[in-house]
């Protein structure tokens, strides 16, 4: 793939997973798996840009009070914690386990994005105790996920924010970008502490993740229009679930 094009892939991944509460993992990790980088490279790559995107998308999340730190901060804790595990894992983990994982998790990602309706959340209150254990246990798992497998973990966050913790949908977005920064970035440090890191590629890479970051944050803090995008991109979630199936155990 000419180097333009995948700069052109990342700024575009960037900018339409950050309009939905993620970050752009989704499609870094199968992408870079898919281009035949090593599996450790490919993970340690996809954190960083990530990490990237989610940190450019915050700084407009934070500027608009859309982040709600207080119910992202358990999730935050223990999701920052147990992305090293996971991303230990992923040095030992067999090639086919990996990207059959993989493959399943995008192809829930598609799903979701595909046939999800926009929920918001009823004004329910929620304890205080169900908010730091449930937020704490969902941000272990989220954590873990993260590391192993390099996609940031924003996918599972925002449907357990929403129907868990009755968090509204655009602040449950929000405060999921601010929540994946942190797993990103600590299942990267993991990472590059067990195999090299081309930072020529990544440096050059995170110009693109960051711009596409702050339009995608941008255009959602002004008016999403997820439903549309989870659909269109639901689509291409799903063709590169298949691609990694085939690519793999065809």
């Amino acid at each position: 793939m000419p180097f333009f094009l995948l700069l052109a892939i990342i700024f575009l991944a960037s900018f339409i997973l950050t309009m939905v509460g993620l970050g752009g993992g989704l499609i870094f990790s199968p992408l870079f798996v898919l281009l035949k980088f090593p599996v450790t490279t490919a993970v340690s790559a996809s954190l960083f840009l990530n990490g990237i995107a989610a940190i450019s998308a915050a700084i407009i999340f934070f500027r608009k009070k859309m982040v709600d730190v207080k119910t992202g901060l358990p999730l935050l804790i223990t999701s920052t914690l147990s992305a090293p595990l996971g991303a230990m894992i992923t040095a030992r983990i067999n090639i086919q386990i990996f990207t059959g994982i993989l493959a399943m998790v995008i192809i829930v990602a598609a799903i979701r994005m595909l046939f999800s309706k926009k929920v918001e959340a009823e004004g329910t209150a929620v304890s205080s105790a169900r908010r730091i254990i449930g937020g704490g246990c969902i941000g272990v798992l989220i954590g873990f996920m993260a590391g192993l497998l390099g996609i940031g973990g924003g996918v599972f966050i925002v449907p357990l924010l929403i129907y868990v913790l009755k968090v509204p949908t655009k602040t449950a977005a929000a405060t999921s970008i601010f929540i994946v920064v942190f797993s990103s970035f600590s299942g990267f440090v993991a990472h590059i502490s067990l195999a090299d890191t081309d930072w020529k590629f990544i440096l050059t890479a995170a110009v693109f993740s960051f711009a596409g970051g702050q339009l995608g944050s941008r255009v959602m803090a002004e008016k999403l229009k997820g439903r549309t995008v989870r659909r269109i991109f639901g689509v291409v979630l799903l063709l590169f679930a298949f691609k990694l199936i085939q690519r793999t155990f065809f």
